[in-house]
């Protein structure tokens, strides 16, 4: 049975990384930062499924990730190459994102969240070694991304390639997933805990107080910040984490809409920028300000419907990748009840039986996307000459939001 607070805090990621395109609050980001969350979920169910499958897992984990991708591809690549994007050997990479996948000057913006996916990848191949070592260096391999990062901001280490600013920025999330899975963040006693959080909180809060971004106290402008912030929330949103979220399911609505977007989270995340571009102009033709509460509302409410009409077209790519029945509408058959042991044991792993009640098969849970892994890092903007890339600058963190005004009144790029 799937945990289902893991699965709340995906469902809780997931809304707030459209709720945040769509608004561009930064606010949003401190209260809640999504992609460090969506990794550090990704890490835990990435290392369950080592430890069951060994390396093996980690080709079961593409075959998860690549389908839904590919799909967008088959739509928006010929639309893009029709529409000034060269055709070069660089196409490719939507297949297998290793890199950045070119663009156009649309499809930067529309398909910003491919970014995600790239360092997903990378964790993923990385995960094996990364595993061995922290099983024998635990602490030294869970310091090291963050290592990495204070050394590039600090100017240590100039001019690192874009893989190792995403491994410093975001693979300590990943690790702390490993941790959790191991059950090394439910065992801290609270003298130890609480400490660190309010050391990590207290160290990340004030690097973001006296670093502001261009859009102000957003995490997404601020690596380190974003990193030590984000790992003070993920200590408490898994270290102490209950064991189950049987409350979720009071609500037969409600319970239904977690399970739905968990289960196609990875359809909502790369569709949903795609909307928020395509409804952004619905601001000035309305007469709408960019803050008009009631516009915001509007917008978020159509790109959920639009992104469920796509969702209902494609989203049983995820169950055919999953190797689980189709359903146009996850979460229609009931689970049996589980025993209040072996729930606990999953709240560590993550781990999943199928709604049938057959045993899970070795790799059941689907990438942690909110969202995601929030989709957190900045596209290319909008009027980039063809040929760039859908994910390029190094700095940025979520995608860029459009509709958010500049200085000189233009729409932002970040």
């Amino acid at each position: 049975m799937r945990n289902r607070y893991l699965d709340l805090l995906r469902f809780l990621a997931i809304v707030r990384v459209v709720v945040y395109h769509v608004t561009g609050w930064a606010s949003l980001t401190l209260l809640f930062p999504a992609m460090s969350v969506m990794f550090a979920l990704a890490g835990s169910l990435m290392a369950a499924s080592l430890h069951r499958s060994g390396p093996t897992a980690v080709g079961r984990r593409l075959r998860r990730l690549l389908p839904s991708l590919w799909v967008v591809a088959a739509i928006f690549v010929p639309a893009m190459l029709l529409t000034g994007m060269p055709l070069t050997p660089k196409v490719l990479l939507w297949l297998f994102p290793v890199a950045d996948p070119p663009a156009n000057h649309w499809g930067a913006l529309a398909l910003s969240p491919i970014w995600y996916l790239r360092d997903y990848l990378w964790f993923v191949l990385a995960s094996p070694v990364a595993l061995w070592l922290f099983r024998r260096f635990p602490l030294p391999t869970l310091l090291a991304p963050y290592c990495l990062l204070l050394a590039i901001q600090m100017g240590v280490y100039q001019n690192p390639p874009q893989v190792l600013r995403e491994f410093g920025l975001y693979f300590g999330a990943w690790l702390l997933g490993f941790a959790h899975q191991a059950g090394m963040l439910r065992r801290l006693a609270n003298r130890v805990l609480v400490p660190i959080v309010l050391v990590l909180a207290a160290a990340g809060g004030a690097w973001i107080l006296t670093h502001p971004g261009p859009r102000g106290y957003d995490l997404n402008d601020n690596p380190l910040g974003n990193a030590l912030w984000s790992a003070a929330f993920i200590l408490v949103a898994l270290g102490r984490a209950p064991s189950t979220a049987a409350w979720v399911d009071r609500s037969a609505l409600f319970g239904r809409a977690v399970t739905v977007l968990n289960r196609r989270a990875l359809t909502v995340y790369l569709w949903h920028m795609a909307f928020v571009v395509a409804l952004t102009p619905l601001v000035d033709v309305v007469g709408w300000s960019h803050q008009d509460p009631l516009g915001l509302a509007i917008r978020v409410a159509l790109v959920f419907l639009l992104v469920g009409v796509v969702t209902a077209l494609f989203g049983w790519v995820e169950d055919v990748a999953a190797q689980r029945p189709s359903e146009l509408i996850p979460g229609g058959r009931r689970r049996p009840p589980v025993p209040a042991g072996r729930q606990h044991a999953e709240s560590r792993s993550g781990g999943e039986h199928d709604p049938t009640g057959r045993p899970a098969a070795a790799d059941v849970s689907g990438p942690a996307v909110g969202p995601g892994n929030e989709g957190d890092r900045p596209p290319v903007g909008a009027g980039r000459s063809a040929g760039t890339s859908a994910a390029r600058e190094p700095e940025r963190r979520e995608e860029a939001v459009p509709g958010q005004r500049g200085r000189g009144g233009g729409v932002s790029a970040r």
